[in-house]
């Protein structure tokens, strides 16, 4: 088999669990072969939080998970992809980890017990001044200050415990002080992860630390086990450009990615030591170019009407401003309050701590990405406080002041500043401000501005040519275990767009039916009901319906925290939205119109996923296959996308394919054509990687042209459907596609010796898609 490339063609995702260990990762490997993957694409493996299921709070950097298989499952792993051809790329977390379990931790528990003298010390991102020398733990619940004792030599508070300093017999002697949870909001010294404060910053900027987070994962390098990373949250750390300078050295300059969200118009820094982004930036485009503009203006009127908004361009922007406003003043208010405690001191003696801490919340509120890289320019902070400005016009004389300390890349307040903006960005935006924007919510996504309806063709195409020219390894995704909505649920929200109408007819009549206070969250979560149907993951039980939907509609309601919230839930409202749920599987009436209505957009759902997977993997970049996403990929946000997948039923429809005499020409139940469409595509750019080498628009011409998107990527020619239900109703009639010089055939069909103008209505005549491949 060939060695491993340097960068992987594609990668295929795998959630790392006891359940799901790394000895079956080894054994599921021939099934990804077979599939056509280049890399497997695992999760965190560092040692976890006990019990975690995710990963991302790693509590001994020192070592492989033993619940996950340990290093004698990673050496399986790599050891079997390697003797298949196959490279191994894994996620690092080196922003923070994980502190719920104080005693699984050795780095938190010696901070704890020894406090500034600790040998860990510098490893943590503390301010000592603030919590008068003593780090605060929030974690004491309401009126429950007693529980808090001291037994056999070490703090105990319920099933937490905590270690006795050196020589010491109180609490109040201690170098830490147990407080109240809610405390964590406003007056927490230390950094954490968004607002997780069992997810504690770690200073990776100080070459020690660094050494120390990463002598596991150094050894994977030195012994040849894995081939690249994907590095978490870069933008978390003190300098992600250093950062990645300092992996490319220890990774001998090995494939790295950044899990790194780009808003419009942004660009990555070239200077990076990094192949780019996981693909958030591509994710949107596709769901854009896949949306029918005519949507734009009855949906925004929609949701408009149904939240009381004027229903203008600025809607969006203002619900941005006020959520992140929202976030800088309340649940990151300790981070807003930590950078004017490191404001020069003339400014800080200048400005009462109210105003200036008024004025930085301002600032972030109004920073237009998730943050800036000093000194790699300074236009988004100009544009920061010019918006500032705008807002808050008091303000303008503080913002002068705090303007030339916040573009000072040595400057220990503006060091922070980019720390936090991104925080308040993740916060206010992806975590509120999604789950509050109804207009079509399949643009609600992670990397996504659901202010943007649609990407035309042309720009889609100027995107992908300036991708190829400039980030030709970066990550293309479609899923991940981070997406608010699975590929297929979105897919089959963005045929609303072309029938716009209809969705407000059938709405309108469930909120008759159904009724949920909030008309405009009600929007939302009909929208994720009729995008999920029937809301089955791998022939789960319909018993197990009414608890995945109800879990999505807990978590979106609580996430948009307007009528209800995590911290102080709203009974009856919850029930409300509970009830609304539960009759969509009880109630005939309300059933019978989500089962009609889905009727109405399968077809359209199926062509825009077969698209949106064959896009994404013939275009630019390294396609990333999520844990089975190569059949239907209807799950919802986490937990529910990180659920187990049937491996066994994909590889024996898989076989059933290579089989059979012809290929899939229509929707099913399982996504059989879905397979058959990935599966051809990841062969193909594995197998002929000189096919995939440019990138050239195609332009159909005649009365379906709009129809249709098409590129050239130098021997491989990827033909896919758009606006499906418009086509519906018109047909391809004399609709052409020129085709580059040479005689073609079709990899997902039978057709041959294709040149010329070809007739897209005959060549797309079984699927809404085509692969051609030239033959000579």
């Amino acid at each position: 088999m060939r060695p491993a490339a340097s960068a992987p063609a594609s990668t295929y995702r795998f959630q790392v669990t006891a359940d799901f260990d790394l000895a079956e990762v080894a054994r599921r490997l021939p099934y990804l072969h077979d599939l056509g993957v280049d890399w497997v694409y695992l999760s965190p493996l560092l040692q976890a939080e006990p019990g975690s299921d995710h990963g991302y709070d790693v509590v001994d950097p020192t070592r492989v998970d033993g619940s996950r298989g340990g290093a004698a499952g990673l050496a399986t792993v790599a050891a079997e992809a390697h003797r298949l051809g196959m490279g191994v790329l894994v996620d690092v977390v080196p922003n923070h980890v994980g502190v719920a379990t104080a005693s699984a931790n050795p780095w938190w528990w010696d901070l704890l017990q020894h406090g500034r003298d600790s040998a860990h010390a510098a490893y943590f991102d503390v301010d000592w001044e603030a919590g008068d020398g003593r780090l605060l733990v929030p974690v004491v619940g309401d009126d429950d200050e007693d529980a808090v004792q001291v037994v056999g030599g070490e703090v105990r508070y319920h099933d937490h415990r905590f270690p006795m300093a050196p020589g010491t017999t109180t609490l109040e002697e201690q170098h830490y002080r147990l407080v109240h949870w809610r405390r964590g909001d406003s007056e927490l010294n230390y950094r954490r992860f968004f607002t997780v404060t069992t997810l504690a910053g770690v200073r990776v900027e100080d070459p020690d630390v660094f050494d120390a987070a990463h002598v596991e994962v150094a050894r994977w390098f030195d012994e040849g086990l894995v081939d690249g990373l994907r590095v978490d949250h870069p933008d978390g750390l003190r300098d992600p450009g250093a950062y990645l300078d300092d992996l490319a050295r220890l990774t001998g300059g090995s494939y790295v990615l950044v899990e790194k969200i780009l808003e419009g118009g942004e660009q990555l820094p070239t200077s990076w030591a990094t192949a780019g982004t996981t693909g958030y930036d591509v994710l949107a485009l596709l769901d854009r170019v896949l949306t029918d503009p005519a949507g734009e203006t009855p949906l925004t009127a929609l949701d408009a009407r149904l939240r009381g908004l004027p229903g203008t361009d600025e809607d969006w922007a203002e619900l941005v401003h006020s959520r992140k406003r929202a976030v800088a003043t309340g649940g990151l208010l300790a981070e807003t309050r930590r950078i004017v405690r490191e404001l020069p001191e003339p400014l800080r003696t200048r400005l009462t701590p109210v105003v200036a801490e008024d004025a930085v919340a301002e600032v972030l509120t109004c920073f237009p990405v998730y943050r800036s890289y000093l000194p790699l320019g300074r236009e988004h902070l100009d544009e920061a406080l010019g918006l500032a400005r705008r807002h808050r016009p008091d303000l303008a004389d503080v913002l002068d002041l705090l303007a030339p300390v916040l573009a000072d890349p040595e400057a220990p307040a503006a060091r922070r500043f980019q720390q936090t903006s991104g925080m308040v960005m993740a916060k206010g935006v992806e975590d509120s401000s999604f789950y509050r924007w109804s207009r079509l919510t399949a643009h609600d996504e992670v990397g996504g501005d659901p202010g943007t309806f649609v990407v035309t063709p042309s720009d889609f195409h100027a995107a992908m040519a300036e991708r190829q020219a400039t980030w030709p390894v970066a990550m293309t995704t479609l899923s991940t275990h981070d997406t608010k909505r699975g590929e297929d649920v979105r897919a089959r929200i963005l045929a609303l767009a072309e029938v716009p109408h209809l969705w407000e007819q059938v709405l309108g009549r469930l909120l008759e039916l159904a009724p949920v206070p909030d008309e405009g969250f009600a929007n939302l979560l009909w929208q994720a009901v009729v995008g999920a149907w029937p809301a089955r993951v791998d022939g789960a039980p319909p018993s197990d319906l009414r608890e995945r939907l109800s879990a999505y509609a807990e978590k979106a309601m609580r996430e948009a925290g307007d009528r209800t919230t995590w911290t102080d839930p709203d009974e009856e409202f919850e029930a409300a939205v509970h009830a609304a749920v539960d009759a969509a599987l009880d109630d005939p009436d309300v059933s019978r119109l989500v089962t009609d209505l889905v009727a109405r957009l399968a077809d359209a759902g199926w062509s825009n996923a077969l698209a949106a997977k064959l896009v994404a993997i013939t275009a630019p970049g390294v396609c990333d296959v999520y844990q089975g996403s190569e059949l239907w990929e209807q799950s919802l946000v986490d937990p529910d996308n990180r659920r187990p997948v049937d491996l066994d039923r994909r590889a024996e429809l898989l076989a059933g394919l290579d089989a059979a005499p012809a290929a899939p020409s229509g929707p099913d139940d399982e996504g059989v054509a879905k397979l058959w469409v990935t599966a051809t595509a990841l062969r193909l750019r594995r197998d002929r990687p000189e096919l995939f080498g440019d990138y050239v628009p195609l332009t159909a011409s005649g009365p379906a042209a709009d129809h249709v998107l098409a590129f050239d990527r130098g021997g491989a020619v990827t033909v896919a459907t758009r606006l499906p239900l418009g086509l519906a109703e018109s047909g391809w009639g004399e609709t052409a596609l020129e085709l580059p010089a040479g005689s073609w055939r079709d990899a997902l069909g039978s057709t041959r010796g294709l040149s010329g103008s070809v007739s897209v209505g005959s060549l797309l005549a079984g699927l809404p898609v085509a692969l051609l491949v030239r033959e000579g």
